[in-house]
């Protein structure tokens, strides 16, 4: 397990030196003041004025930061050493106060003790994730009684089609986990697949069955789940760009899941 995580480790440490300078992260508007947040994300989790709010998995922290502008007081965690000293960078820069936490996920209650009224993740993070029943137990752990987990994320529906292909739907993924990872070669990164990095990256499938149950197991109560047929990124090749930024199928294919969003809450 340390091989995948470590091969993981350092393609995202590389990527953060790509993405950092991006136009799909677009630093630079977030340094004029735009709160970058989508709509999905920011209606799902409401208002964060004067909470406490651990954002798992948070990269370079920009999403990290686009919180502590409403009003949250944040802690962002990664396990990548490069993107966690440039979030820290980034919070200097712009004059916000957070803590940022350089952690494997599974790893984080050995590195803080704290309890929150909201715990967020969102856009990519499950497929990194070897065992969801332990995530979800760091979830819970870190919630207060009543506190709120929220998560956006790509849909396992569309994880089972072709990413490299732009032929159309091709059905390449099982939507079923196994322990043994998928592995893939990477070029690029997908926020600039022009960008020198090479890689090997080592990523497990999942099922919506395997979130709630995960959840469920770990003592939270799911409040909502919500499915949507665009994403935030491009999974598949042949998905377009519409004019508020989501990527969807083109009009010829069915519409299918490509996103879900899920509340859940910590007992009281």
């Amino acid at each position: 397990m340390n091989e995948y995580l470590d091969s993981n480790r350092e393609l995202w440490n590389a990527w953060t030196r790509v993405h950092v300078k991006s136009k799909t992260y677009d630093v630079a508007g977030f340094k004029r003041g735009e709160n970058q947040l989508d709509s999905v994300v920011r209606a799902g989790v409401g208002d964060v004025r004067g909470k406490s709010l651990l954002h798992l998995q948070c990269h370079f922290g920009l999403d990290t930061l686009n919180w502590a502008r409403l009003g949250a007081q944040v802690t962002g965690a990664d396990f990548s050493e490069e993107a966690i000293a440039t979030a820290r960078d980034l919070a200097r820069e712009v004059g916000l106060d957070a803590n940022f936490v350089c952690a494997n996920i599974y790893d984080l209650p050995h590195a803080l003790n704290e309890k929150f009224d909201i715990v967020f993740t969102s856009h990519g993070v499950l497929t990194w994730l070897p065992d969801l029943v332990a995530w979800a137990r760091v979830v819970a752990r870190f919630l207060k009684p009543g506190g709120l987990f929220f998560i956006a994320e790509g849909h396992p529906t569309a994880y089972i089609f072709d990413d490299a292909s732009a032929n159309g739907l091709q059905v390449c993924y099982s939507y079923f986990h196994s322990d043994a990872p998928g592995i893939s070669e990477v070029r690029g990164s997908y926020a600039d697949r022009d960008a020198d990095v090479r890689g090997v990256e080592y990523w497990w499938a999942f099922s919506i069955s395997d979130v709630i149950n995960a959840l469920i197991g770990a003592g939270l109560h799911i409040e909502e789940l919500r499915e949507y047929p665009f994403a935030s990124w491009q999974m598949i090749p042949v998905m377009e760009q519409d004019a508020d930024g989501w990527w969807r199928l083109p009009n010829r294919f069915p519409q299918l899941p490509l996103m879900f969003s899920l509340r859940a809450r910590a007992k009281v």
